[in-house]
């Protein structure tokens, strides 16, 4: 069996797939240590691995995935299924390889924008000739809220909810719609100006955030709970040993 580890900004995620390529069980976690891991693997006869990490590694985790699996650290480096046209891959995240492969794998030979809403909003394409061309970033739903708290005097710090007013008659509901309509029309912008240069656009939504957005796109979208854990597997499947 396989496993599949995401270290991003805020969680580490997990993944077990067996060997003919189904996903038996995600794991959501703060902070991926060695007991947890053990526990995973007196679960799961797993042999081979892959880390793709944008947060901060832990050694230790590591040297003890080296000892315990075939262990593959994701780079751009790596075999991809996918054509690589970003201009500087080097400086590319491995979550947003990642997601571009899992876009490609549920949309292979079509173009496809995925989004994904978590502590950023990445946007990532991947055209009809399976050439990765690049995307967008920019801050996310609750680094949006944080900003207008951080860098003014008197302004609250609001949470993301669901709202159904244009007008806010106070200063939270000011904010909320502010912050929330600004999202919804930046992802229906960016969908709009893809769908105009690319025919047939497929679009996928992914995220902690992708719920709480995804009714509010008027492009007809695919919710994908884990397109970077499914490109990692397939990344890994590309470059494991067949030992």
């Amino acid at each position: 069996m396989d496993l599949i580890i995401d270290i991003g900004n805020t969680l580490h995620k997990l993944a077990v797939f067996d060997e003919n390529g189904v996903l038996l069980h995600v794991y959501h976690e703060n902070r991926l240590t060695i007991p947890f891991l053990e526990a995973v693997f007196s679960q799961y006869p797993i042999h081979q691995a892959i880390i793709s990490s944008v947060g901060k590694d832990d050694d230790k985790v590591l040297r003890w995935l080296d000892a315990h699996t075939q262990l593959i650290l994701f780079s751009h480096q790596c075999q991809l299924p996918i054509t690589m046209g970003y201009a500087s891959p080097e400086t590319l995240g491995t979550d947003r390889i990642a997601n571009a492969v899992g876009a490609n794998t549920l949309y292979p030979n079509q173009n496809v924008l995925s989004l994904m809403a978590g502590t950023c909003l990445v946007a990532d394409f991947v055209n009809e000739k399976n050439e990765y061309l690049g995307g967008s970033i920019s801050p996310g739903l609750r680094m949006r809220f944080q900003a207008l708290s951080h860098f003014t005097a008197r302004l609250p710090l609001i949470e993301p909810e669901n709202i159904d007013f244009l007008t806010g008659d106070t200063t939270k509901n000011s904010i909320l719609s502010g912050v929330m309509h600004g999202m919804i029309h930046e992802i229906n912008g960016i969908i709009r100006q893809y769908s105009a240069q690319y025919k047939g656009l497929k679009v996928i939504l992914s995220g902690g955030d992708a719920q709480m957005l995804q009714n509010s796109i008027k492009k007809r979208i695919f919710a994908a709970q884990n397109p970077i854990l499914l490109g990692l597997y397939k990344i890994l499947r590309l470059n494991a040993s067949e030992d």
